[in-house]
């Protein structure tokens, strides 16, 4: 039962909710369900790889036709408009971290400079990153929340090479496998139950985790990008129309 610190004041459970801890708590979690998105999302948009039927299919699951017998497109818009608000709301708890002004940021890079801390400088990557994502991840989730039913082998590799979207991917791919694989790591080595004893040892473990994860992802996403150009490339002079699988 919430115990009420004095009239017209939130229960005392419900502001432990809003302290640092709590905030914090919120943060890496909701940093933590965008992670798994993002991985998930790379896997699917990895099919293309496998060929345009598959990823043909992938497309379709997500429209629900292999469930209900023909495709619904908004439910890929509702899924995107989810997504979104989850990274507005990661993004406004992350905010209360980042220096507020030219000051405290001139101040951060001596603090950087004199410290030369590997966990500090990964630390301020993420801060980097996690800035440029917000204005990429939003021109990308903008379009798929708009045209969700221009997804598929020809429809989004016309969009990368004649819609000239693939520099867009060109850094958001590179911006958010960082920015996850940091903030992975980072949890890890909050949350873990280390002691001091094996405390480095665990966390050069999980370094190298973490960049093992990067570069997997940051490879897969680049050839499955390539693959998209060229599909895109050979499909130039028929931009608009759309694939149809071998029956």
């Amino acid at each position: 039962m919430a115990v009420r610190a004095e009239r017209g004041s939130l229960p005392v459970s419900s502001k432990k909710i809003f302290t640092p801890a709590g905030i914090d708590v919120m943060q890496g979690l909701s940093g933590l369900l965008l992670t798994f998105f993002v991985w998930a999302h790379m896997l699917f948009e990895s099919s293309i790889l496998l060929g345009k039927d598959a990823m043909y299919w992938v497309t379709k699951m997500f429209e629900g036709e292999h469930l209900f017998g023909k495709p619904y497109p908004g439910i890929v818009s509702a899924v995107v408009a989810l997504v979104f608000l989850l990274v507005a709301f990661h993004a406004v708890l992350a905010l209360r971290k980042f220096p507020g002004n030219s000051r405290q940021y001139a101040a951060l890079h001596r603090h950087i400079g004199a410290m030369r801390h590997p966990d500090t400088t990964l630390w301020y990557v993420q801060v980097i990153t996690g800035f440029s994502l917000f204005f990429l991840i939003s021109a990308h989730l903008f379009v798929v929340l708009l045209q969700p039913g221009e997804i598929g082998p020809y429809a989004s590799s016309d969009r990368v090479w004649s819609g000239r979207f693939w520099i867009l991917y060109v850094l958001l791919l590179i911006a958010v496998h960082v920015h996850a694989g940091i903030g992975i790591y980072r949890l890890a080595v909050k949350w873990s139950p280390l002691t001091a004893a094996n405390f480095a040892a665990a966390r050069a473990r999980l370094k190298v985790a973490m960049w093992c994860i990067v570069t997997f992802f940051t490879l897969l996403g680049t050839a499955s990008l390539v693959t998209y150009m060229k599909i895109g490339y050979d499909h130039a002079d028929r931009v608009g129309e759309r694939y149809e699988p071998n029956r």
